[in-house]
């Protein structure tokens, strides 16, 4: 052991003997500046580019009901249930249309909107249920506005946290849940 001691004893010192505190000093700041340089160096974007923000985008798979009746591509913006919706895409976010993605909870407080189905042309109640306890997915970005109403009539406003009624107020991403049929106007 005492060799070892010696060794290591001659090693810090012919560093020491070798190097001075502005060496060292300037040794670092050009270690700081490769740090800071690195993020910008040409890498592949492709993981970027599927992100699917605007709705889907890039190389994303589609996911598809496979029904004829609920027709449309569910991670792009255009799929008829997304009227009304402001969020991430539960569906991009390893959850479903109507299931939150693991680790996260379905919020029990919605805004609504009334979806019509191009497939039978009739018009839905859909319930946008955020899901919440985990950081915002930040995949399929849409923000659809169709029947939004100002924030006197919170449950028709789709611009506010609706996590409230959960463990944690951390917005993950957004769900479309079929609630029923609309009936016509008498």
């Amino acid at each position: 052991m005492a060799d070892l001691d010696k060794f290591a004893e001659r090693i810090t010192r012919g560093v020491a003997r070798g190097t001075s505190r502005r060496s060292l000093l300037a040794w670092l700041g050009g270690a700081a500046t490769g740090a800071a340089v690195f993020p910008v160096l040409p890498v592949s974007r492709a993981s970027a580019q599927s992100s699917g923000h605007g709705g889907g985008g890039g190389e994303r798979a589609p996911v598809l009901s496979g029904n004829p009746q609920d027709p449309g591509d569910r991670t792009q913006c255009d799929y008829w249930r997304y009227c009304a919706i402001d969020g991430f895409l539960c569906t991009c976010c390893g959850g479903s249309v109507s299931a939150c993605p693991p680790g996260t909870e379905m919020s029990p407080i919605t805004w609504i909107g009334t979806c019509t189905n191009p497939a039978d042309k009739r018009a839905y109640i859909i319930s946008y249920n955020d899901c919440c306890g985990k950081s915002s997915c930040g995949q399929c970005l849409c923000n659809r506005n169709e029947g939004d109403r100002p924030p006197v009539r919170p449950q028709s406003n789709n611009d506010t946290n609706w996590c409230l009624g959960t463990e944690s107020q951390v917005y993950n991403c957004s769900t479309a849940v079929i609630i029923g049929v609309a009936t016509e106007p008498r």
